[in-house]
């Protein structure tokens, strides 16, 4: 900051000018006339100690800087054209009386380029005026008296001693720390060296030898499926696969009129395979096409024979079904990878999928591209996928397809389904589909032809439905064996009058024997009434309906129940008769086999065991059951049920089977498909054999375009299918016939 006396006056201290001035004394660039002063001319006069004192003050501040003024010599000022010195006028002065001495700038002096001895800047030199040599000067009559300026005077505060030069750089420190850089660098070079030849170098050894070897797939067999008798369902056998690089193939046209025999399809189908093409998304040439998967290694080797350019055979596999539709529905099928698409090898794929190995060896480049003797050689074996054992009978599965397939072909049916149920055990010994499809053929089938019905088709089920009403009734002791019921030809519940097809006259006492021979619907709402809504929904779960019964088959439906706070005014007449509720055909056999199991409903299921590569078998967790009724009570309705078959008009006569006791009821309903009911009727019929102990329940749905011939059709499928299925299993005949049946009163 510039220097201020201390001595003063006050009034001198609020007219002078900032200290900027005195800044600029000391910059290389110049001053004004004006610069050096520090008071008016009257003031430098009154003093001229003063101004001796600052002349001295001023020369030795130029003797250290190195300046070479003359001693005794008063600094000159310069005007506007260099070198004038101060005390010769300009002209403008001399014409303007207005302006005074030092009343205009001036050229800045000439920077010196020499710096004096010892130091690192260049002289500086006071250039004007001093106070005291101002104030010498007579003062011109316009010029104002001391104390006084005009607007445009320019009055400065003596200049302060210029601050001290920077310092320079240490040249040592600067040495010292390039060094220390330099060796840093050094040392990063050699870290990083160190890191390629020690901790690198397996990785790009490795690397280097991947480069050098090739790999091939040894591929893994699915496990196979096997019926419970161990019988093959579908198994996987060695295959070959043809395919082709268009690029390489010269004549499409020649080429395909070859393969075409051997491959059984078209040359118009073949060729376009052949030609070249451009992938859609990179735009490079095609170099691979599948022509054909699954072919047989005799064909294969004779497509190789043909050693045609372009053509790639190799080693594939592909699924082989003897039975071809046999349990097709519930088998499924895979897809050209040999990974499960449908059935249960969709829904076991996991379990039969195997794991592919592989074979690795080190190779030469070029003409020596072959295995390298003594080189790098790692195998990793296949490992084989488990195989499968189903309940399945392969024996009583083929006829339950073929009797179901000849009754439906009479009534031109829309679909058929029949479960054979072990009733002890849950297992599944058949369960048929119509229609169905060849399994080794999948790709040919129809979409409704893919479908196991058993599991995935919805209905209301009819009359059926009255042994869980009549179950759950004598359960809760609201009826006995030996009870009747008041009814008459009809009963009206909410606004829904309901009729029953064999009419009574009103006031008719019915036995329940006559109930389910006749499939009276008002006897089966009077019973309902006096067991309850909510007992009746509690006993519809306990029997599975309205819930998946976990078979393991994919899509299987879960029905709908409706709770009691669901229920209409109809809903009483309904419900109990079968309707406004859904269910599966497997899940009514299973109820079925609940009675015919004394009571205790297990758990229906397909897988038997599973059975390891290394011929380990695992079992399957224990199914669930749990008792629905009692013993006595499933004994009670058995009987009852024998009616059905038995008494004269019954509705279920034609189910009837020569030497074996049958119980079992008739139902009709309809197909419930997203929510709503599908025109024409879904006739029925389950039964269980010998009914005085039962070994298997059978349940046949058929779905008609038309009105009545389900039934028609069910009860005479469900004869023949319990009859050699009993006869397959060597289950011997009824001792004691059927009782006799009182049905009305």
């Amino acid at each position: 900051m510039a220097r201020r006396d201390t001595d003063e006056p006050e009034d001198r201290g609020r007219n002078r000018r900032s200290g900027i001035g005195d800044a600029r004394a000391f910059t290389p660039r110049g001053r004004t006339t004006r610069d050096g002063g520090t008071g008016d001319g009257a003031d430098a006069a009154a003093d001229p100690q003063a101004d001796a004192e600052l002349q001295r003050r001023r020369a030795e501040l130029r003797m250290v800087r190195g300046g070479r003024a003359e001693e005794g010599r008063p600094p000159q000022r310069l005007g506007r054209v260099t070198g004038a010195p101060a005390n010769r006028r300009p002209r403008r002065a001399q014409e303007d009386p207005d302006l005074g001495d030092g009343d205009f700038d001036v050229e800045p002096p000439p920077r010196r380029r020499t710096a004096p001895a010892g130091r690192g800047r260049p002289d500086r030199e006071f250039i004007g005026r001093t106070q005291a040599a101002r104030a010498r000067e007579p003062r011109r009559a316009d010029r104002p008296a001391a104390g006084r300026s005009r607007p445009q005077d320019r009055r400065q505060r003596p200049a302060a001693p210029p601050p001290d030069p920077p310092k320079m750089g240490e040249p040592r420190r600067r040495l010292r720390l390039a060094t220390a850089l330099a060796l840093l660098l050094f040392a990063a070079i050699g870290v990083r060296l160190v890191q390629f030849q020690l901790a690198d170098a397996p990785a790009f050894a490795a690397q280097g030898l991947e480069d050098r070897l090739d790999k091939i797939t040894l591929p893994a067999p699915r496990g196979s499926i096997f019926d419970s008798t161990g019988a093959v369902l579908a198994k996987s056998v060695e295959a070959r696969f043809v395919a082709v690089d268009p690029e390489l193939v010269e004549e499409p046209k020649a080429t395909a009129g070859l393969l075409a025999p051997l491959l059984g399809k078209a040359p118009s189908e073949i060729e376009p395979l052949l030609q070249k093409g451009k992938q859609e998304v990179s735009g490079k040439p095609v170099r691979f096409r599948w022509l054909l998967r699954g072919l047989n290694v005799d064909d294969a080797n004779m497509v190789r024979a043909l050693k045609l350019k372009g053509i790639i055979v190799d080693r594939d596999e592909r699924r082989d079904l003897p039975g071809h539709d046999l349990a097709a529905n519930l088998i499924g099928f895979t897809g050209t990878d040999l990974n499960g698409l449908a059935g249960v090898e969709a829904r076991y794929d996991q379990v039969l999928r195997g794991r592919n190995g592989q074979l690795r060896y080190e190779t030469g480049n070029g003409d020596l591209n072959k295995p390298i003797p003594g080189g790098f050689r790692q195998e990793i074996k296949a490992q084989p996928g488990s195989s499968l054992m189903l309940t399945i009978d392969r024996d009583v599965q083929f006829q339950a397809q073929h009797i179901l397939f000849e009754g439906m072909k009479k009534v031109k049916a829309v679909w058929g389904a029949a479960v054979v149920l072990d009733t002890s055990t849950g297992e599944v010994v058949a369960q048929a589909s119509y229609p169905t499809f060849d399994a080794a053929n999948h790709s040919a089938a129809k979409p409704e032809e893919l479908a196991d019905n058993a599991t995935s088709v919805v209905v209301d089920p009819g009359s059926v439905h009255k042994a869980i009403v009549l179950s759950a009734a004598l359960q809760e002791g609201v009826i006995e064996p030996d009870s009747t019921v008041k009814i008459g030809p009809s009963i009206k519940k909410g606004n829904q009058v309901y009729w029953d097809t064999h009419q009574f006259a009103e006031g008719t006492k019915i036995t329940l024997p006559g109930l389910m021979a006749f499939s009276s619907n008002v006897a089966t709402i009077k019973v309902a009434e006096k067991l309850g809504a909510e007992k009746l929904y509690e006993y519809q779960k306990l029997f599975g309906l309205g819930q998946p019964t976990g078979i393991g088959v994919p899509g299987e439906s879960s029905g709908q129940l409706q709770p009691p706070e669901n229920w209409s005014g109809t809903s009483y007449g309904s419900i109990p008769i079968g309707h406004e509720m859904a269910v599966t055909p497997l899940q009514m056999a299973a109820a079925y086999a609940a009675i015919a199991n004394d009571g205790v409903w297990v758990q229906p299921h397909l897988i038997k065991k599973t059975i390891a590569p290394d011929g380990k078998v695992t079992l399957p967790a224990p199914v669930k059951s749990h008792r629905v009724i009692s013993a006595e009570n499933a004994a009670a309705l058995r009987e009852i049920m024998e009616a059905v078959t038995t008494v004269d008009q019954a509705t279920g006569r034609s189910a009837a089977l020569p030497g074996y006791r049958i119980s079992g009821k008739t139902g009709t309903g309809s197909q419930v498909l997203n929510g709503k009911y599908v025109k024409g009727e879904v006739g029925s019929f389950i039964g269980m054999a010998p009914a005085e102990n039962p070994r298997y329940v059978v349940a046949v749905f058929v779905k008609t375009p038309g009105v009545g011939a389900g039934g028609k059709v069910a009860g005479p499928a469900f004869r023949d299918i319990m009859a050699f299925t009993l006869r397959h299993f060597k289950v011997l005949p009824s001792t004691i016939a059927s009782p006799k049946f009182v049905t009305t009163y």
